[in-house]
């Protein structure tokens, strides 16, 4: 009988799982800096002047319970601003996104406890996610693929 000697393939031509990209990692291992939210009555000129100091591009808006209504998109509302299509003290409601919530467009609950592999599939048809507790009733976070990038080069996967 002929021995015969198997070969695996080097590790590069198999297909990476997002799981083993992330280790198991969850959203909470990102350390992502405090949430920064506004009021939907707050000023524009303090929403571009935050969102500068803290190098946000998407800040989350909430109602007076706190309640989670929708983001400003900073680049586009500095942009706004400085085409004069927008006054310094107008509100940020006027300028937000509002979040869909629909039976069509179901609202996905992303927590520190949320795999960073669901976060990424989140991510692809998303820009941005908002770190919540289960309940919703607080903003923990704001995070974009570019934080997941950021993640994965610092651990070197």
């Amino acid at each position: 009988m002929a021995a015969t000697t198997a070969t695996l393939p080097a590790q590069s031509d198999f297909t990476r799982l997002p799981a083993d990209k992330y280790r198991g990692a969850v959203v909470e291992d990102l350390q992502l800096p405090p949430a920064f939210a506004l009021p939907a009555d707050e000023g524009i000129s303090r929403a571009i002047e935050m969102a500068y100091e803290r190098d946000f591009s998407h800040i989350p808006v909430l109602d007076r319970n706190r309640k989670l209504l929708g983001y400003i998109d900073v680049a586009g509302l500095k942009s706004k601003w400085e085409a004069g299509q927008a006054d310094p003290n107008d509100k940020v409601d006027k300028y937000m996104t509002k979040f869909k919530r629909t039976a069509a467009t179901p609202y996905t609950i992303i927590t520190p406890s949320t795999p960073l592999a669901e976060l990424e599939d989140f991510l692809k048809h998303n820009i941005f996610a908002i770190v919540t507790d289960w309940d919703r009733k607080f903003v923990l976070g704001v995070v974009t693929s570019q934080d997941l990038e950021k993640f994965v080069s610092r651990r070197g996967f």
